[in-house]
């Protein structure tokens, strides 16, 4: 099964994490060996973002997020597990978890 692992820090950034402590390279290195990472990257913040709306058939731009949080998406992956515990373990393992969070979402899929 695909999930999506949305990795997210709180405002901005990740506390007193150190950018040692925070390197994915070996997380990345392990997960692409087993074969469980398909893709992933970090992604620009928030303000860099564009929001697309349509109403009434009209494109509606904005720049930035459309709301304001606490937590802030700084990259994603997708992995494809077992199952739920699997992803869990595999999310576990991202060195952000220890200092933002990592929100593990599976894929839709038709039966």
């Amino acid at each position: 099964m695909k999930y999506l692992l949305l990795i997210c820090g709180e405002g901005d950034g990740f506390g007193d994490a150190t950018p040692e402590e925070l390197d994915a390279t070996a997380w990345v290195e392990e997960t692409t060996r087993r074969g469980v990472r398909l893709l992933g990257n970090r992604i620009h913040p928030a303000e860099d973002a564009t929001t697309v709306r349509v109403r009434d058939g009209a494109p509606l731009i904005t720049d930035g997020p459309y709301a304001e949080t606490k937590e802030q998406i700084c990259g994603f992956d997708v992995i494809d597990c077992a199952d739920l515990d699997e992803a869990i373990e595999i999310a576990a393992k991202h060195p952000v978890a220890r200092f933002g969070m990592v929100e593990v979402r599976p894929f839709w899929t038709e039966e």
